[in-house]
């Protein structure tokens, strides 16, 4: 390489760092508790009705195959959060209590110096009050929300967080599904204000929304449950209520509430610089199953185009449990209408958030940027990079992609299970004896991915959440 063209990609690198730099982007990051990949009105879901969901992927780009970071609530946090996959992160299972630790590196704890207001609304699940996982410690101003996931578990609990203090919501008795208080409706005023506090930005709202996941339950008057509410539907419900009307409620009122999020940004006049993520947090589960409906009612994981489906859901490694929607919308420099294949998954986020931002890639991430497919590889000046493989572990299981092979270990004493998705996408023909060669190279992918877990500390167990609102 010459002298001038070194000295050209650096004049090109650095003009688009304090391009960035004088005007960064705000970043609003939402993310819907088990919301499925088929549980949009843009993938041809035959009951839901998303307009402002479908509106993100259709000015934006939409990520077909897209994953998660986990599959269960707090793993996959952790990942998002940290730009780590779970070989390297502290929190591998849904233990509640287990918080990361002061040493976790996270995307708010970037942005921060950079100038970043930092705010988060909804279910933290990486730390309880009392633990150097508390949002606070990890780079937020404020927090407002649900630290200790099975917490979130309730729309009526008893109090929500706000920085470590308890803030007690009237008319709450605990009762899971009951109250005077709705939890999401406190969250979601909570991130607006946030916004149109912060709009002179930059700032970064991260939107860990509980619906549609929880013990359904929601206001009477809710314009998304006067909907449903009598819609006769031969689903099976969990406690002989109308839960599968109550789970279509909150794919709706989500997906209002986003759209007021989409007013505000045009009210505010920042719409043309705030980059919006929406995604799920996890694969969807097949809630209200029965002989008519054996993927679930709303079947979250079921291609209505093809009848193909994804195999499992939330608690495993198959493709149910780790496909997710994705997509992005950036009105000033992501050109709308785009669908694209590449493959990604959690620790890409951080990266390319930094690359947003203007900010150097963090050193720690497992993640690559995802901004030349966003905005294209001219504009940022590098080739968009691909994964020699992506991994997963939880407690007692394990997975490795490379490129279209996809190898689970679904327990610990199990055999190892290989499958290609391009001819097998529901996963259904084990290959694993007919290609020893590729299973042998995978699992040394992962036993190179795995790391000790090192714990979180928790510094005080009396101001932790006591359970009383488990179910």
């Amino acid at each position: 390489m010459t002298r001038i063209t070194l000295l050209a990609i650096l004049a090109f690198a650095f003009s688009f760092t304090t391009t960035r730099a004088e005007q960064p982007p705000n970043i609003i990051y939402i993310m819907l508790d088990e919301w499925g990949y088929f549980e949009s009105s843009g993938m041809e879901h035959r009951i839901l009705d998303t307009p402002n969901m479908d509106r993100i992927a259709d000015e934006g780009i939409r990520f077909t195959q897209f994953l998660a970071g986990g599959n269960v609530c707090a793993p996959t946090r952790n990942v998002l959060m940290t730009g780590q996959h779970s070989g390297h992160t502290t929190v591998r299972g849904n233990r509640g209590t287990a918080p990361i630790r002061d040493e976790d590196f996270t995307i708010a704890e970037m942005l921060k110096p950079a100038g970043y207001a930092t705010g988060g609304f909804g279910k933290w699940g990486l730390g309880d009050v009392g633990s150097s996982g508390v949002p606070e410690r990890q780079g937020f101003d404020t927090f407002f929300g649900y630290y200790h996931q099975v917490h979130a578990h309730t729309f009526y609990p008893r109090y929500l967080i706000r920085n470590s203090e308890r803030i007690p919501l009237p008319g709450n008795t605990g009762d899971m599904n009951h109250g005077e208080t709705f939890a999401q409706y406190l969250i979601h005023d909570e991130g607006m204000k946030f916004i149109r506090d912060h709009h002179d930005g930059p700032f970064f709202a991260y939107l860990a929304w509980t619906p549609p996941h929880g013990q359904w339950g929601m206001p009477a008057d809710d314009p998304a449950w006067l909907k449903y509410q009598n819609k006769q539907w031969d689903a099976k419900n969990q406690k002989g209520t109308h839960d599968a009307q109550m789970y279509a409620a909150m794919v709706e009122m989500a997906d209002r509430h986003i759209g007021e999020i989409l007013d505000l940004l045009q009210e505010l006049g920042i719409d043309d610089n705030t980059v919006i993520f929406l995604s799920g947090d996890n694969g969807g589960q097949a809630y209200f199953q029965n002989d008519k409906y054996p993927h679930g009612f709303h079947a979250p994981n079921l291609n209505p185009r093809t009848g193909e489906r994804f195999r499992g859901g939330k608690g495993n490694f198959y493709e149910g449990g780790l496909r997710i929607p994705f997509m992005v919308r950036y009105p000033a420099r992501i050109n709308p209408g785009q669908t694209t294949p590449h493959l990604g998954y959690f620790p890409d986020i951080m990266p390319t958030i930094a690359e947003l931002a203007g900010l150097p890639p963090p050193a720690h991430t497992d993640g690559y940027t995802l901004t030349p497919t966003l905005i294209g590889r001219d504009e940022v000046n590098h080739e968009q990079r691909s994964h020699k493989y992506l991994y997963w572990e939880d407690l007692t299981s394990r997975a490795v992609r490379m490129n279209q092979w996809k190898a689970i270990q679904p327990k610990t004493d199990a055999p190892w299970e290989l499958y290609h998705l391009d001819h097998d996408i529901e996963e259904l023909h084990d290959l694993a004896s007919k290609n020893p060669e590729i299973l042998t190279k995978m699992k040394q992918f992962a036993n190179e991915a795995h790391h000790p877990v090192i714990d979180g500390e928790v510094y005080d167990e009396t101001q932790a959440f006591d359970g009383h609102e488990a179910p």
